[in-house]
């Protein structure tokens, strides 16, 4: 499904620009709603959700983002006919802070546990993650797009949980040694390696932040693309577990105190 999507009317294909967008729109408004109704009756359903614009302000505003960037590629690099679906999905553009989670981890059912009453179609979204081959005859295409939705978000909290993992933790030891989550702004912190931190645990509900542990402050990810995640899908507790468990990494607190920091790549930087 995903690597038809590709090819053909794909993520990133220019000629259907508008279509994608609108696609976009229906499927964010109908997992908002689902979130939504979950909070308040575990028991709703999600098999009848409508083409209704969500008033969420919150939703708008993502709705606004991903105007912006499906304008441009998605993908980056080329990818293979074979490409598992995890590989995929992590070489998206704007994805570079997700892991490659290990199939084993994904198949155990303890790992899973409670997440499929969080996320709409589990059983179809877990199959097209772990590239089984499932009938989708009796869906309508509304349906196929919530359920390609609904396995980005049930892959973000299964990522969430994977890499507070001594496995995940030391996958995602080398992206930090790599900087592939970005230095932090702040002047005095040098260029200090970053790590991504979510402000709440719930989906939807904040996007996803860097934490300096240097200065021990968040900021916004300078890319637009990395912006737009799911802060939930990294949880609160990551860098902190991170942080204890490679304590030698944990730097020293910047020694130069100021009355004033000016701002640095357009980012608010606050005082230590």
């Amino acid at each position: 499904m995903y690597k038809e999507r590709e090819k053909g009317g794909g993520v990133g294909s220019k000629t259907s620009a508008t279509t994608t967008e609108v696609d976009r729109k229906r499927i964010n408004d109908a997992l908002d709603k689902h979130l939504h109704q979950h909070r308040s009756s575990a028991s709703t359903s999600l098999n009848h959700h409508t083409h209704k614009t969500s008033n969420n302000s919150t939703s708008h505003h993502r709705n606004e983002e991903s105007e912006t960037d499906s304008e441009e590629s998605d993908v980056s690099g080329s990818e293979g006919d074979d490409t598992s679906w995890i590989s995929w999905f992590c070489n998206l553009r704007g994805n570079e802070f997700f892991c490659e989670v290990d199939d084993d981890y994904i198949q155990d059912d303890f790992n899973l546990c409670g997440l499929s009453s969080q996320v709409p179609y589990y059983d179809y979204a877990l199959d097209l993650i772990l590239d089984v081959e499932s009938s989708h005859d009796m869906l309508t295409e509304e349906q196929n797009e919530l359920i390609e939705s609904a396995a980005e978000m049930l892959y973000g909290l299964i990522h969430a949980r994977y890499i507070l993992t001594s496995k995940g933790l030391a996958t995602m030891l080398d992206k930090y040694k790599s900087f592939d989550f970005g230095r932090c702004p702040r002047v005095y912190c040098c260029g200090q390696s970053c790590l991504p931190v979510g402000q709440s645990d719930i989906p939807r509900a904040s996007t996803v932040k860097i934490y300096c542990p240097k200065c021990e402050d968040i900021y916004y990810p300078r890319s637009k693309y990395q912006g737009n995640m799911d802060g939930a899908y990294f949880g609160t507790t990551f860098p902190h577990l991170f942080l204890m468990t490679y304590s030698n990494l944990k730097p020293q607190k910047p020694l130069q105190s100021q009355s004033y920091v000016p701002r640095v790549f357009g980012f608010k930087v606050h005082k230590p």
